[in-house]
Parts: C-alpha cells; structure tokens; sequence
C-alpha cells in the first residue's frame, strides 16, 4: 500500500520474566501509581481469594518464624540436662519426654507451616492465570475492533510483543512476587519481634548491620547500571545484525559477503562480551560483599551471645535461635530489594498492556446503520478527499460512478492512491470530505459487517494460515462444502496442484506456507474469492506471482467470476487489463484520465506514456 504514515516506534523491550539481579537495569513505567492502580483493578474480582492468599501466608510465615524458637527450647533442655548431670544433679538428667513433646510440635508447626503455603501457592496461582485470561480476552476483543491505521502504525513486532511478553511478565509476577512481597514483608516483622523478645541489645546488633549492606547494595549497583544499559542497547544491535543477515541470507550468499558478515557478528560479540562481563562481575560483588558483612554480624551475635549465656542472661536455646532468626532476617530484605526491580518491569509490562487498550478504536456503526438484503454493486464518489496525514491529501476531489457489473481498472505511479481508494471502499479508512454510495446508500449508514461481506479480496501479498488447504480456501465463505471448495479450486487451475499433494485437500499447511510457493499461494487465494461469491471483486496485483501461462488462465476464470459482479482491478502490467469496461488513471490522488484502453491510447496523454512505455520494456 501506498501511504505516507509515520512508523511508530516499537516502544519498550516486552522481554522474559526474571528475578533480576540488584544491579540489572529495569524498565520503568511512566505512570506507576495509575497503572498499578489499573492492575488492581483486573485482581479486584478476586479480592476474596487474595484475604485467603494473605492469611495463608501470614499463618506460613509465623509457623516459620516460631520453628527456631522452639528448637531452641529443645536445645535448651537437652543443655541443661546434660549440664546438670555432669555437675552430679540427683535425677535422670536430660528431660527426653520433654524434648519429644517439644519436636512433636515442631513437626506439627512445620506441617502447619507446609500446608499454608500449599493453600497460598494455589489460590494465587488460580487468581493470577484467571486476571491474565480476562486480559488476554481484552486484548484480543481490543485487536478485533481496532482500525487499520493502528496496524499500518505500528510495528508488528510491538504489537506482538505487548500481546505475548508483556502479558507473560504480568502472569509469572502475580504468581510469585506477590507472595514472595507478602511473605518477605511478614518475615521482616516477625523476625524483628522473635528478636526482640529474646535481646533487644544483640536486635540492635544485627539492625545496625542493615545500613552497611544496603549502602553496598546501591554503590554497586549505581556503577553496574551504566554496564548493563550498554549491554542491552548492545544486544539489540546483535539481535539486528542476525536478522538482517538471516533474511537475507540469499543475497549475502550471492555477493559472496558472507566474510563481511561474520566480521561484524564478531566485532558485535565481542563488545557485548566484554559490557556483560564488566556487568556481570561488578553487580556479582553485591552478594558476597553483604554474604561478608552478614557474617561479621554473625560473628558479633555468637560472641555477644556466648558472653550473654555465660552471663545466665540468654538460655544457649535462645543463643540458637537468634543466630538463626540473624540469617533470616537478611534474606527478606534482598528479596524485597529484588521485588522492587521486579514490580517496576512488572508495572512497565502491564503499561504497555493498557498503551494497547486504550488505542482509539474503529467508531462504532450508526445506531440507524442499514443492512443492504440484495447488493447490486452500484459504487458512486463525490467529492471525495482523504489523506492519512490530514496536512498531505493522497485523494483529492474524487468523483466516479461505476454501475453493477463492469470492470474497473485503476492504473498509475507508485503513491498515487490506487490502494488507498479501496481501503475507502471497504471503510477501513474512512472519507475526510465528500461521500461514497454502495447502491444509493452512503456507506457511513451502513453496518461495517456487511459493506465488507460484500467485497471480496484477492490482494498481492498472500495471507495464508496454519491449517488444512481445505480450510483456508473455506474461509472466505461459512459453511462451504466439499463440492463447492473443489470447485472453486477448479475455477483458480489449483485443483491439479492439490491433488499431487499426498494429503490432497487435508494437507496441512504451515503458518507461512513455506511448503509451496509464492505462485501456489496466489492461486489458492484467488480460490477463496471465487468461493465467497461476493458482489464486488476486488484485485490488487493478483496475478503478479504467478507464470504468464497460468496468468492466462486465471484470467479466463476471473473473466467468469467478474460476469454480472463489479470489479475492481489495481494494476501496475497494463497488458491484464485490456478488456475494461473502464480504466481509471490516477497520478497524485486526482484521475487524470479514464477510458477504455483504445481510448486512452488515442488521447496520447499519461496513460498512453505509461503503456507505451512498458510495451518498449518488453521489447527490449
């Protein structure tokens, strides 16, 4: 097509889900609160499900927050006893029933503990693929009611991107950050009060380490970030060089650069390299050097602790349990740091997500839209203007009358508006001034559905799905038989073709059809326009793929299929549309000329310099 349209940019990367590292680079979003608040939103129908979620993990973490303490009361009574006997204490020494009581509840807490997060994990994996699949069929509706301007906007790639990755990133983050936060917040402050109650002295101890870690923490991460932005602007660079040379992989071989090629793959190795070893390594220095200062902490805590007990001031059973309520209560600060970088690519993921939603869509059909019962394919402009950038016309003032049956040719320079007329036709793209009639009713009065029911399509790019050859040229037209399909593959000469295929009309073809070629494609196209029977026909280059001997016979069968239908034929070879009733030449947006061909041709004007120009190229 023909448009002068302002390509859109693929706007963030919609990558993989991760814990990332303190260090990594992350995407953030431009309106945190409001789409975070828009996320909740899509959760708020689950808000029952997510109390269970945050009482069960309120009840795991306590459970696991007490274990220590309580096998510190065992280690404390199996030290007593084995102290007191060995001061020569009347009595058995150690208490074992007590310490079997002890582990019976130990267990049993563990258990407990087991069980909450069996419940948590699988409420919130419940909850989080049930407000990904309500998206998801948001989006999908949203795709649906979306303009063509949208898709001529924007990148494919990003679309897809925001449809798959970004969606993924949001589903993987419901499941596991979320309780991963809960759990990790409820840690924090079940530890700090299990600490407390046994030595606020040695609490202070271990919260005066905190500071230490986390000024780490951002110092390097402050002087990894430069290494990983560069890593990743890298990689895109990669990423693009091996799709270039992949694609076109036939015209590296055929210049023979393939030499070239491999030298700039290596040069751009080699950068990335050396930016993900200098990221890698600086950011790998954030867990050994807070690993270090933990254990110094470790260190002050037992020997604070052993002075304590000696002292008669802690039970050794406490010593035990702080140590170990000391390991936790690192742990849960750098998932928390970790959670942080998560939501930011989470929250940036969901923004894209809702970009997409919020597109403006196709306006909505007249709530008086009319549906045409008997379409004669009578098309009438006047006046019509229309540019895709409101400042540069591609049609200006364009006035035409075409009458149920006849065959119009629309013939001129690449960005004339040949296609962009059609788009007009079908309102993928509706008129800026003037008005066009289908059978006297202005096509903005009638139901988008059923204006382009009645158009059938055969364009020069071929549109194929993954599926059997049967369906795809059913698609067209519902309910079509088996007869009517064979037929109508008949009329387009590919029958011959699909009856050599050893699944004949069940073969299966893959989602590019890469098994056949461009030709085949064509012809199995042009198939499902004979199939749908529509009232007006359209074709856009569509013999441009195939020989000049099945070129002959497709158009004996158009020739059939366009009896009594009006048709619209866009050509750049002028020797396909001798036989028009009309011939419509268009330069700058304006006809310039119509006619029939000898007509034209007897003008002597833009049309005549055209043929006459193709008819030399073929001489030549």
């Amino acid at each position: 097509m023909s448009k002068d349209i302002p390509r859109r940019s693929p706007g963030g990367r919609g990558g993989g889900f991760g814990h990332r590292g303190i260090g990594s680079p992350v995407e953030k979003a431009k309106d945190f609160k409001g789409t975070l608040k828009r996320l909740s939103a899509y959760m708020k129908p689950h808000k029952w499900s997510l109390a269970l979620v945050l009482c069960a993990t309120v009840l795991s973490t306590l459970f696991s927050v007490l274990s220590p303490k309580i096998m510190g009361q065992a280690t404390t009574v199996l030290f007593e006893g084995m102290l007191a006997k060995l001061k020569g204490v009347p009595g058995p020494g150690v208490d074992f029933a007590a310490v079997g009581r002890i582990l019976v509840v130990l267990a049993g807490v563990y258990v407990l503990s087991a069980l909450f997060n069996y419940i948590q994990q699988i409420v919130m994996v419940n909850v989080a693929q049930k407000t990904v699949f309500k998206m998801r069929q948001d989006i999908n509706q949203k795709l649906s009611r979306l303009p063509l301007k949208y898709y001529d906007a924007t990148a494919h790639g990003d679309t897809l991107s925001r449809v798959t990755n970004d969606v993924d990133v949001v589903s993987q983050s419901l499941q596991q950050s979320v309780i991963q936060m809960f759990t990790s917040l409820i840690s924090i402050i079940g530890v700090t009060i299990m600490m407390l109650s046994i030595s606020p002295i040695l609490t202070l101890f271990t919260i005066g380490m905190l500071p230490v870690s986390v000024g780490i923490s951002v110092f390097i991460a402050s002087r990894s970030q430069k290494f990983f932005v560069r890593q990743q602007n890298i990689l895109g660079e990669l990423n693009g060089h091996v799709e270039e040379v992949f694609t076109g992989h036939m015209i590296v071989k055929a210049y023979g650069l393939e030499s070239e090629a491999k030298d700039r793959f290596e040069q751009v190795n080699d950068e990335l390299y050396a930016n993900s070893w200098k990221a890698q390594f600086v950011s790998g220095t954030i867990m050994p050097l807070i690993g270090f200062v933990g254990n110094i902490g470790y260190v002050i805590i037992a020997v604070a602790g052993g002075v304590f007990a000696a002292r008669g001031i802690i039970t050794i059973g406490n010593i035990q349990a702080f140590m170990q309520y000391s390991r936790q209560f690192a742990m849960p600060i750098t998932q928390m740091a970790s959670i942080a970088n998560v939501l930011q690519s989470t929250v940036a993921a969901a923004e894209r997500v809702f970009e997409l939603l919020d597109e403006e869509e196709e306006a909505a059909d007249d709530p008086d839209a009319v549906v045409v019962r008997a379409p004669r394919g009578k098309i009438e402009l006047n006046g019509v203007s229309f540019g895709y950038d409101p400042e540069k016309p591609v049609i200006k003032n364009l006035d035409l009358e075409v009458h149920p049956g006849q065959l119009v040719a629309i013939v001129g320079p690449t960005g004339a508006g040949k296609t962009t007329l059609v788009n007009l036709l079908m309102r993928f793209y509706d008129v800026g001034e003037g008005t066009i009639t289908f059978d006297g009713h202005n096509i903005l009065n009638l139901k988008r559905g059923n204006l382009r029911t009645m158009f059938g399509m055969v364009l020069q790019d071929t549109w194929l799905f993954e599926g059997t050859i049967k369906e795809n040229i059913a698609y067209g037209r519902e309910g079509a038989s088996e007869r009517e399909i064979k037929e109508a593959a008949i009329a387009a000469h590919v029958d011959h073709f699909i009856r050599t295929l050893p699944e004949g009309y069940d073969t299966v073809l893959a989602a590019d059809a890469t098994g056949i070629s461009q030709g085949q494609r064509q012809l199995l196209t042009i198939a499902r326009a004979i199939l749908a029977d529509p009232t007006v026909l359209i074709l856009d280059e569509a013999t441009s793929s195939v020989d000049t001997r099945t070129e002959r016979l497709i158009q004996g069968a158009m020739a059939k299929l366009m009896e009594g239908r009006t048709s619209f034929v866009i050509a750049h070879r002028l020797s396909t549309i001798l036989d028009a009733d009309r011939i419509l030449v268009i330069n700058s947006g304006e006809i310039v000329e119509q006619g029939t061909h000898q007509e034209l041709l007897a003008q002597n004007g833009f049309y005549a310099e055209l043929y006459n120009s193709q008819f030399a190229a073929a001489l030549a």
